[in-house]
């Protein structure tokens, strides 16, 4: 409870949070050691790590393992990638109560059909509103109503008019905070206008995703700063530096010498791995 109301603290500040997304206790490990405040788990990237072919074969035992990991390797706050709930409205007791006995401070609910049919469709407003009073209603009685519901919206990736998804992010966002979310989630907001507008337009903490190919070229963290962003989510960076780097240095060994790992100086050593391992 006392980091749920740390991560309050931190989104309702003037000031933008930034929250790198882990996929392991190594990689959450490194984001506190680096001066970050909170971690954002994220299904798409636990996914990636275990070779599965689409993050919705990512279930809720799997999710919920990974993400305990993850708060057991860190002292800061850690929010959940709750997905959909992981099922429908009568599903969402358990999957909040579960989460909060791992110790989550935060847990984000989607509105986007999780499934490998329908990956772009999202469900009734109405029933993504039941959803997130539900998940404060069972936050309370579990002993932690200051955990953070950030509802998402994937309205951007739902219509094929970005006017249209725009606008219908916009209402889902303000039905969301009026709901209980402490903060919404826009997903796919691809260019630094697409967010000015979003800033302007939902009443409450608004958080944009940046880094990632819809994005990177278009704005940047300093971007979202200046207009008001209150949390920033990296929810691939983790996951694709690894996966990039492994590549070149294991490719490198080819080569059949350690040069390019020498030149480069991508090994870390024995000291690099007791900071990490015994803070």
């Amino acid at each position: 409870m006392k980091n749920s109301k740390i991560l309050k603290n931190l989104i309702d500040s003037k000031e933008t949070l930034i929250m790198p997304d882990a996929y392991d206790p190594i990689s959450a490990r490194i984001i506190e050691y680096l001066g970050f405040k909170a971690v954002q788990c994220s299904g798409y990237s636990f996914s990636i790590a275990a070779c599965k072919k689409a993050e919705v074969d990512i279930d809720f035992k799997e999710n919920l393992s990974i993400t305990s990991k993850i708060v057991d390797s860190v002292s800061i706050p850690v929010m959940a990638d709750g997905e959909d709930g992981f099922g429908g409205v009568e599903q969402i007791p358990d999957t909040i109560k579960k989460f909060i006995n791992i110790g989550v401070s935060g847990i984000n609910i989607e509105d986007q059909v999780l499934d490998k049919k329908s990956i772009w469709k999202i469900i009734d407003s109405s029933m993504m509103i039941e959803k997130i009073q539900i998940a404060k209603k069972t936050a309370k009685e579990n002993g932690n109503a200051e955990l953070i519901i950030n509802g998402r919206t994937d309205s951007l990736s739902a219509f094929d008019s970005r006017k249209e998804g725009l606008q219908e992010s916009i209402k889902r966002a303000n039905l969301y905070l009026e709901a209980g979310s402490d903060i919404v989630f826009v997903t796919n907001v691809r260019t630094l206008e697409e967010a000015k507008i979003l800033v302007k337009e939902i009443n409450g903490p608004l958080s944009i995703a940046a880094g990632l190919g819809c994005n990177i070229m278009n704005f940047s963290i300093n971007d979202l700063k200046e207009i008001g962003i209150a949390r920033v989510s990296l929810p691939t960076i983790a996951i694709t530096s690894i996966i990039k780097t492994l590549m070149t240095s294991i490719d490198s060994l080819k080569t059949g010498n350690f040069e390019y790992l020498l030149d480069k100086e991508i090994l870390c050593n024995s000291d690099d791995i007791n900071r990490l391992i015994n803070k």
